[in-house]
């Protein structure tokens, strides 16, 4: 089936459209509020697609999908895109995604954050020092999500020693801490089960700031059917990909 590039900007439009009215709702100015296209299995030219529609940020879950994609680009193109790894970083393929991504989203231990600031140290000439990072964190609790597992937040007995952590992660002189990240349940009850995670994703972070003097400023969450929400309960970023493309 041939792709339509007008259906493409009508559901462009539309999303903006919803990501104002979810910020007027909370207060919030809307340019405080990012979107990711999010690409995975979808080709070069959708995403050459959704840089025309005036979408420069691009989130894909897998190194190789995005390294192969990238190397498809132009480079006019290239310069215009901003990647995202938003999927899980295997150990070994972290010196790959610190060359390719503007932001990781799913950083989830604090080895794996020491492992890329050496290798931003190793690579000084390639990537851009600090490198810019999130933590995923597990707050709903679900054992098929990655991240640090901190069910509930700030309720959880556990919270302190993530504090710990956050901060050995803030420490380390060649990344950028920006925030935290997180996917909430897949869920009809938005109200019991889906704002409750955002919100406590968002409690968390403002405890940290506290706890560390020091700012995180992003707050990723909220996918396609949930973003609304998530934009409510503070989310900075947001990352749609059926809503803007359509069932894979």
């Amino acid at each position: 089936m041939p792709f339509d590039h007008a259906r493409l900007l009508e559901q462009v439009a539309q999303i903006q459209q919803r990501i104002i009215q979810a910020a007027q709702r909370s207060q919030r100015d809307p340019a405080s509020v990012r979107l990711i296209a999010v690409t995975k299995t979808h080709p070069i030219l959708r995403i050459n697609a959704v840089l025309a529609a005036g979408i420069h940020d691009v989130g894909e879950n897998r190194v190789q999908e995005a390294e192969e994609k990238i190397a498809l680009q132009t480079p006019e193109a290239l310069a215009q895109t901003r990647w995202h790894l938003i999927g899980h970083l295997q150990r070994n393929k972290a010196r790959r995604a610190a060359k390719l991504f503007s932001l990781i989203h799913s950083i989830d231990s604090v080895k794996l954050a020491e492992i890329l600031n050496r290798i931003v140290d190793e690579e000084a000439n390639l990537i851009p020092q600090p490198l810019p990072i999130l933590l995923q964190v597990n707050v709903s609790g679900e054992r098929s999500k990655d991240g640090f597992e901190l069910a509930g937040g700030v309720r959880n007995p556990a919270w302190l020693d993530f504090v710990g952590e956050v901060r050995a992660i803030a420490e380390l002189p060649l990344i950028d801490l920006r925030g935290l990240m997180t996917i909430a349940p897949y869920s009809d009850d938005v109200e019991g089960v889906v704002r409750p995670c955002f919100r406590s994703l968002r409690e968390l972070r403002d405890q940290l700031e506290q706890r560390l003097d020091r700012p995180l400023p992003e707050l990723s969450m909220g996918m396609s059917g949930d973003f609304e929400v998530a934009i409510e309960e503070g989310s900075t970023i947001v990352r749609v990909g059926t809503a803007l493309f359509g069932a894979r």
